[in-house]
């Protein structure tokens, strides 16, 4: 039996011909946008300013961070919770009370680092019922650069 070595550039440069040029490169294809923006007509949404006033005085409001774990733990918006997209719907019944009294018109206000996951997240929430969801239409950038709390 040979002994190979490979170096960690050829296994990047593997992996990269292996995925889709769209995902690499942040370029998406017209279609994604469409599904975003549909989904932000479909859903309330806030900016900024009116996110503020949420962190800052939430109430009864779930505020919940859509990035993955990673994400998350390089900085976040203080008093939100972590639950990745790609598991919004099965993580989000522990939060609005479920299986004793489920709280569908909760309020849920959904953030990630640029609006778009936060925009289809919301659409989600809505067609399984959900009727108080905002999408924060914002980048954690913006954010940030506004001198607005954040965790790192």
């Amino acid at each position: 039996m040979r002994n190979v070595s490979i170096s960690s550039a050829t296994i990047v440069g593997v992996f990269l011909s292996l995925v889709p040029a769209v995902v690499v490169g942040q370029n998406y294809p017209p279609t994604v946008a469409q599904k975003i923006q549909s989904a932000q007509k479909e859903v309330k949404t806030v900016a900024v300013t009116e996110f503020r006033k949420v962190v800052d005085s939430p109430g009864d409001a779930v505020i919940i961070d859509v990035r993955e774990p990673d994400e998350y733990a390089s900085g976040h918006i203080p008093g939100t919770i972590d639950i990745p997209r790609g598991l919004l719907e099965f993580q989000i019944w522990k939060h609005v009370g479920f299986p004793v009294k489920t709280d569908m018109g909760k309020q849920v206000y959904l953030q990630c680092s640029s609006g778009n996951r936060a925009s289809l997240a919301a659409k989600s929430l809505r067609d399984l019922g959900f009727t108080e969801v905002t999408a924060v239409l914002m980048t954690l950038d913006e954010w940030q650069k506004g001198a607005n709390p954040f965790v790192k």
